[in-house]
């Protein structure tokens, strides 16, 4: 008798990705100044990313990678000075004393840059991915006004 395939589904993480004028992680939570950002410029400014990444419950205690990415309306990484805009790190989510079994636990990442310089009048998306994999909703687009 034949063996079916067996098919591999990764853990199932949900995250949110927010940009935004300015943001800060404290006790584990988020603090965001001028959240929402879909439009900046022309001219250079500072620009924050905000993430809220849910952990499924069987994940936890485990290290995970991720890494964000700022590209541009063609999918390309964004370059500046031969370097491709992209941060990456790692995080562990442990399980709180009382928390009922099955729940998400929430990591809060808050990720400020300096003014990035954007050629205007372009669309651009920072990518979140998490063990290089990725969904169309980790991310955040924004535009630059044209000048």
């Amino acid at each position: 008798m034949d063996q079916p395939d067996l098919e591999f589904n990764p853990p199932a993480f949900h995250a949110i990705v927010l940009m935004a004028d300015a943001v800060q992680v404290s006790d584990g939570k988020l603090f965001i100044l001028g959240g929402g950002l879909g439009v900046i410029g022309p001219n250079p400014q500072h620009i924050s990313v905000a993430v809220r990444i849910a952990v499924p419950w069987d994940q936890a205690n485990v290290k995970h990678n991720w890494r964000l990415d700022l590209i541009d309306e063609d999918g390309r990484a964004v370059m500046i000075n031969a370097k491709a805009v992209s941060l990456a790190g790692q995080f562990e989510a442990g399980r709180p004393a009382g928390v009922a079994p099955g729940t998400p636990l929430w990591v809060p990442l808050g990720i400020n840059f300096g003014a990035i310089p954007l050629p205007k009048g372009k669309r651009y998306t920072w990518q979140l991915s998490i063990n290089d994999a990725t969904a169309e909703t980790w991310n955040a687009t924004f535009s630059v006004r044209g000048g």
